[in-house]
C-alpha cells in the first residue's frame, strides 16, 4: 500500500481558491472549475468544490466561519519567511487570526485563513535556542 496521504479540502470556488495559492507562493494547478492540485512539499492538497465534497463524505461541510474543521501547520525555514508568506495572505485576501511572534524564545510563528475559512499555521523552531530538558 502507497503510504502517501492525499487531504482533500472543500472550496466554494476551485479557480478563485487555486489563484489565491499561486499567489502566496504555494503551487497550485486547477483543472478548471472541478478540481484542483496544490502541492506543500512532500503534501499533496486536492481542492474541490463543496457539492463534491459533500457527495464524497456524505456529509455537509463545516462551516468556517463559525467553527475550524482542522489546521494545517507548516515549518518555514526563517522568521523572514513567515513574515512575507503572511504579506502575501494579506494581499491576496486572506485573514490573519495570529499574527507573526515568537513563542518560549525559539519559537516564532503565525496564523491565516484562506479564501474559504480553512485555518493555516506558519512555525519556525530555532532548534539552538531550543529548551534542554
Amino acid at each position: 500500500m502507497s503510504q502517501e496521504i492525499w487531504i482533500n479540502l472543500p472550496v466554494k470556488d476551485v479557480e478563485r481558491s487555486t489563484a489565491f495559492f499561486n499567489e502566496i507562493g504555494f503551487h497550485a494547478v486547477s483543472v478548471g472549475k472541478e478540481r484542483a492540485k496544490l502541492a506543500i512539499g512532500q503534501t499533496t492538497i486536492l481542492l474541490f468544490p463543496d457539492e463534491a465534497f459533500e457527495k464524497f463524505t456524505g456529509s455537509k461541510t463545516a462551516d468556517t466561519s463559525e467553527s475550524a474543521e482542522v489546521i494545517f501547520s507548516i515549518g518555514a525555514a526563517s522568521r523572514e519567511e513567515i513574515d512575507a508568506l503572511i504579506q502575501k495572505v494579506e494581499f491576496a485576501g486572506g485573514s490573519i487570526f495570529g499574527k507573526p511572534s515568537e513563542t518560549g524564545g525559539w519559537m516564532y510563528g503565525a496564523g491565516f485563513a484562506d479564501l474559504d475559512g480553512h485555518r493555516w499555521n506558519l512555525l519556525y523552531m530555532d532548534e539552538s535556542k531550543m529548551p534542554k530538558s
